[in-house]
């Protein structure tokens, strides 16, 4: 991975935009697409089964709590945009190692 997947400072917290593949062997960041993480997830897209899968995959990943994971945009969509409250831009792509 590399810098190309922009990483934005807002006054709550840091946010980045992810594609998601619902129903995927394993939950992963499986490479980047455009500005965008490509994340793999187990949970099928229904009844927000594919966005609680995500806020958990982060929060582990990160090693920040659940409730500092937030889904800032694209609540019905593939393209979603995440807002991890509490990490500065910098931090974020050092847990996210980029």
């Amino acid at each position: 991975m590399n810098n190309m997947i922009p990483i934005h400072e807002t006054p709550t917290g840091a946010t980045f935009a992810v594609k998601v593949h619902p129903r995927a062997r394993k939950n992963a960041i499986t490479g980047e697409l455009g500005d965008a993480f490509k994340l793999a997830l187990t949970a099928p897209p229904v009844e927000g089964k594919a966005n609680h899968a995500c806020i958990e995959f982060f929060a582990n990943l990160l090693k920040v709590p659940r409730s500092s994971i937030t889904i800032a945009a694209g609540q019905t969509s593939r393209r979603k945009v995440i807002r991890v409250a509490g990490l500065s831009a910098e931090e974020l792509r050092q847990r996210l190692g980029i």
